[in-house]
């Protein structure tokens, strides 16, 4: 260990001046990237989980999150509330401040890149993060997440420039982000262990700048910190099953959400490139050090939310808790191709790369892409067009798995958390609340609510997430009362909308 600066791994000096083609290209191909796969999806219907987002904003402290308590405990809602204050209440205005997040990612993406692997390679770093599905998808998801991979990706930038320099400037900053993270998401808990591999293996290989007055400041404070979080993080722990919405994963779904593909691809047609142009074998620069922290931060949440989630039968292995690791995941692929690829090529890599992702992940066979496979605005304007009054009972199954007894109950007062969906995207008819999955409790009032409501009515519709709606819509097909009924689905991605009518001869409108 020294006190001296240590010099960042990519010394190398940039290649110059490039070929003027792809320079007028690249930004060309940037803006085309961000134009259609941020902006253009960015006023499609809201997702259920981004209606909470608009719930928790709209309706801070609500009693309904007594059976959700972790769903509030986050940072980020401060943002969403200042950007509908500013620009009305859209769903763009919703997305809009994790557009400002993962360009700030970005930022710092490019940073990391030019630093440890070359100084030529931030472009093509910044097209890698384009090219994963994921990264783009959370660039306009109104949810924490493109504020968590914010937020990682500066804390990781101060970290290397801490330990290169030993300032108490970028030492104070690192701090700063790091407290941060868990704030973000309470599920972010494993970066912690990225952190400490980084300064662990650059301590065993003396490369560090920072003093021992520094290092043990900065984890003191941080560990101070993060005390209140993991307390809340404890309480909150204890009705984790609750909760538990996914399946646990198999080595195959562990596999499938590393996202080693974009490594793989891109580390091959490197190699391949090289092969048939002969290019010079690359002397790579990175630091053994800086490849474990891009290892690391590639790597540590899977395994540890992996492990977790077969150790306490709580899974929460699911792409959106692992979004922390796709900047890793692009940065390891720079540093693959780094292996190979000659200073002068870094430019037109980028600019291929960066083509790739428009081409194949810009959804082309439609006009205006969605965001999310879930149109709730649609299927709530189905909805006002087929209940004929207010007074038309609709069916509503809940789209989250905390609705059941005893949370859930026939009188379930609105607004509530586990109908946040009806908050933002209002419906015409009259709500009939049930449960997540079905219950004897549900069905006991199902069978009330066909004599009390239904068949008086002589019309009414079904409105919810595809597995409620499917299963509630066969249920009542299959009714000895309703046998004489007409009935019809309509989808809008993931949520149904059905319709019942008392006589063959009612109108029936067309199927879109």
């Amino acid at each position: 260990m020294t006190s001296q600066a240590v010099a960042p791994a990519a010394s190398h000096k940039s290649a110059g001046r490039r070929p003027g083609v792809v320079s007028i290209l690249l930004p060309v191909l940037f803006a085309a990237c961000i134009a259609r796969l941020w902006l253009a999806p960015l006023s499609s219907s809201l997702w259920v989980d981004e209606l909470v987002t608009v719930f928790v904003v709209q309706h801070p402290g609500h009693t309904s999150f007594a059976v959700a308590p972790q769903v509030p405990e986050s940072l980020y809602y401060w943002f969403p509330r200042a950007s509908a204050a500013a620009f009305g209440s859209s769903e763009a205005a919703w997305r809009l401040p994790s557009i400002l997040f993962m360009s700030l990612a970005l930022l710092a993406i490019v940073g990391l890149a030019r630093r440890l692997i070359h100084p030529d390679a931030g472009w093509f770093a910044v097209a890698a993060c384009f090219a994963l599905h994921g990264f783009n998808y959370f660039a306009i998801d109104a949810r924490p997440y493109g504020m968590g991979i914010a937020v990682a990706s500066a804390s990781v930038l101060f970290l290397v420039k801490w330990l290169d320099y030993g300032r108490w400037w970028d030492a104070s900053l690192f701090f700063f982000f790091a407290a941060l993270l868990w704030r973000v998401h309470l599920v972010y808990w494993p970066f912690y262990v990225v952190y400490a591999l980084y300064f662990g293996a650059r301590l065993a290989r003396h490369r560090v700048a920072a003093t021992g007055r520094q290092m043990i400041a900065v984890t003191l404070a941080l560990v101070t910190a993060l005390l209140p979080v993991a307390f809340t993080a404890l309480r909150i722990l204890r009705g984790a099953h609750a909760h538990a919405f996914a399946p646990e994963p198999s080595l195959r779904d562990f596999a499938h959400l590393l996202r080693w593909n974009l490594v793989a691809i891109c580390g091959a047609c490197a190699w391949i490139l090289s092969l048939c142009c002969r290019w010079t074998r690359v002397k790579c620069g990175i630091r053994r050090a800086d490849l474990s922290l891009l290892l690391a931060w590639w790597l540590v949440l899977p395994v540890c939310l992996f492990v977790w989630s077969l150790l306490t039968h709580n899974s929460v292995y699911v792409a959106r808790y692992l979004s922390l690791m796709l900047p890793g995941v692009a940065l390891t692929a720079t540093a693959l191709v780094a292996r190979w690829l000659p200073e002068r090529q870094w430019q037109s890599a980028a600019a291929a790369l960066a083509g790739g992702a428009l081409l194949f992940l810009g959804q082309w066979n439609v006009w205006k892409p969605r965001h999310e496979n879930s149109d709730w605005r649609a299927a709530a304007m189905e909805e006002y067009r087929l209940a004929a009054s207010s007074g038309t009972p609709v069916i509503c199954p809940s789209p989250f798995i905390e609705a059941r007894s005893p949370a859930w109950t026939p009188d379930y007062p609105l607004p509530g958390f586990l109908y946040a969906h009806l908050d933002f995207y209002p419906i015409r008819g009259k709500p009939d609340l049930f449960p997540f999955e079905s219950s004897p409790e549900a069905e006991r009032f199902a069978s009330v609510l066909v004599h009390d409501q239904l068949e008086p009515s002589g019309r009414f519709v079904i409105y919810g997430p595809a597995g409620g709606a499917r299963y509630w819509k066969n249920w009542f097909a299959a009714r000895p009362e309703l046998a004489g009924w007409s009935n019809r689905l309509e989808e809008f991605g993931d949520v149904y909308v059905a319709e019942f009518v008392s006589s063959p001869k009612a109108p029936v409108s067309a199927v879109r």
